[in-house]
């Protein structure tokens, strides 16, 4: 995938010998290996989701947070929340994100193997909306690593106290995700360089745009 294209280009880099014509045809192979890298993220925009669940505390009871992940972007495209986990808020996290990050066909919805994600409800939506289901290997955080990821840093910014209320969680985990997170927060990317989830969605979108 993108670790093997970025590590043939320093293959490659190191190779070259010494030289004005080699420094120009190291800086084309340079190049050449950066529109790899380019092209195979951009395919994978709005093709590979990346779902999870967490529970956050309150003095009312625990709080549950879904969320759906777009792999190429880092953006949470869609969540939802609730005071359960039944099958119903991972259907309409997924739903919110069919709904704003216009999906492709086939597009692959991954989760673990937990009950919400291996329900009937789920499943049934799934193929309503023509995506295609995959699930991790039972006990491995390694295939949901994104999203452990998201949820490490969500608790590591506001979930490290108690919320008095439902309405409190609510109100903090929206200003995380709309706010702090999808546009404001920069990720390295190899193409764009430091950029939000949001801004490297604009630029993907508009580099897959045909040509006038």
């Amino acid at each position: 995938m993108v670790a093997d294209l970025l590590e043939a280009g320093e293959q490659l880099h190191h190779q070259a010998a010494p030289g004005h014509s080699v420094r120009l045809a190291d800086r084309r192979q340079r190049l050449t290996h950066q529109r790899l890298v380019q092209g195979r993220l951009l395919l994978r925009q709005r093709d590979r989701l990346v779902s999870d669940i967490t529970y956050l505390p309150t003095l009312a009871g625990w709080w549950y947070l879904a969320t759906v992940i777009d792999l190429a972007t880092r953006e949470v495209v869609g969540y939802a929340m609730a005071d359960h986990h039944r099958a119903e808020i991972v259907v309409d996290a997924l739903k919110m994100a069919a709904g704003r990050g216009a999906l492709k066909e086939g597009c692959i919805a991954h989760s673990d193997r937990g009950s919400e994600y291996t329900s009937h409800e789920y499943r049934k939506t799934i193929r309503e909306l023509g995506l295609r289901q995959s699930m991790g290997r039972t006990g491995s955080c390694y295939d949901n690593a994104a999203a452990e990821s998201f949820f490490g840093l969500l608790k590591a910014e506001i979930g490290t106290t108690v919320w008095e209320s439902h309405e409190a969680v609510r109100a903090d985990v929206f200003r995380f995700i709309e706010v702090e997170y999808n546009r404001t927060r920069l990720r390295k990317h190899p193409v764009y360089g430091y950029v939000t989830p949001v801004e490297t969605r604009a630029l993907t979108t508009q580099d897959l745009a045909p040509a006038a």
